[in-house]
């Protein structure tokens, strides 16, 4: 059974799943990376991947008896579909798996962000100096007092803007994919041009078809209050670098935090390294430990296809 059904996993996974996967299957760890991949891919029945492996016709054509592609992840931006479904080959994912570790994430960069905490007290104050902390910690603009616009409405969309409704923000969406009524939680609905021109904040959580590739041009960018704060956890490659770049430079009063890259690892002369308003992060949304542990439990939808294309 574990020569017929061996399993390649490219990028880690909890030591639960896979210890689980091992009980069925024949299991090899080999990055994409390795000069050893496309030898094990040979045999393999099922791939399982994760953030920065690519399935393209070539991986595709290096595995000729593999039945499925699992993504331990939200989206599937790094497998080729088309090339899939002409060889007949299942893909599974877990759409839903790190949605509350990405709208935590985005809740302590809006709650930082807009209302920082004071310093720290390390030593008694005087009269004077207690009065001049106090005066310090004087925020302009309370959330209940900002719009906030979402910018793709799936599950990571619509759950951020519950949260941010509960807080006080008045919340907005636009969604390209037009998601039905009973699906937007009494969230005002808007086009494009209204929610880029009157969001206070604007978060972005865009699926990765290949529509929403340098979806934000310039002219878009340009719509952006001169004071946004603007926050992208979903996919990089939104927007060029160069074309954020300068719509910040012309908004020194605008914050940019990203916590997605169009290229990763960020190489070096990418001009928002240099962006003072520019707040880069290493794509970390999710990594909380729960994320992680049911992201990797895609090696039971795995299983399920192989054992039942091999039973039929």
């Amino acid at each position: 059974m574990s020569d017929q059904c061996r399993i390649v996993v490219t990028e880690a996974l909890s030591l639960e799943a896979l210890a689980w996967l091992r009980a069925r299957a024949d299991v090899v760890e080999c990055a994409a990376t390795d000069s050893a991949f496309a030898d094990v891919l040979h045999s393999a029945r099922g791939l399982i991947v994760r953030t920065y492996t690519q399935v393209d016709e070539a991986v595709l054509m290096a595995a000729p008896h593999i039945l499925v592609v699992g993504r331990a992840g939200t989206g599937i931006d790094n497998i080729d579909v088309d090339a899939c479904q002409r060889r007949g080959v299942s893909i599974v994912n877990t759409p839903s798996a790190n949605r509350q570790a990405v709208v935590e994430y985005v809740t302590s960069i809006l709650a930082s962000t807009l209302r920082p905490q004071p310093t720290p007290i390390t030593q008694g104050l005087t009269p004077e100096e207690w009065s001049t902390a106090r005066r310090s910690a004087i925020t302009i603009r309370q959330m209940s007092e900002r719009t906030l616009g979402v910018l793709g409405f799936g599950n990571i969309g619509k759950r951020v803007a519950e949260v941010a409704q509960a807080i006080g923000f008045k919340t907005q969406f636009c969604d390209v994919a037009n998601m039905p009524e009973t699906h937007r939680s009494g969230v005002a609905s808007v086009n494009l041009d209204t929610l880029l021109r009157t969001s206070d904040v604007l978060t972005i959580h865009v699926d990765g078809r290949q529509e929403n590739r340098h979806f934000l041009t310039p002219a878009l960018l340009d719509l952006l209050p001169m004071d946004v704060l603007l926050l992208n956890t979903s996919r990089g490659f939104i927007m060029r670098s160069t074309d954020l770049a300068e719509a910040m430079a012309s908004r020194p009063q605008a914050h940019a935090i990203l916590d997605v890259h169009e290229i990763e690892p960020i190489p070096d002369g990418d001009p928002l390294l240099t962006s003072p308003n520019v707040t880069l992060l290493p794509h970390a949304a999710s990594r909380t430990e729960a994320a992680q542990r049911a992201m990797s439990w895609v090696v039971r939808e795995v299983w399920e296809v192989i054992e039942k294309k091999i039973s039929t």
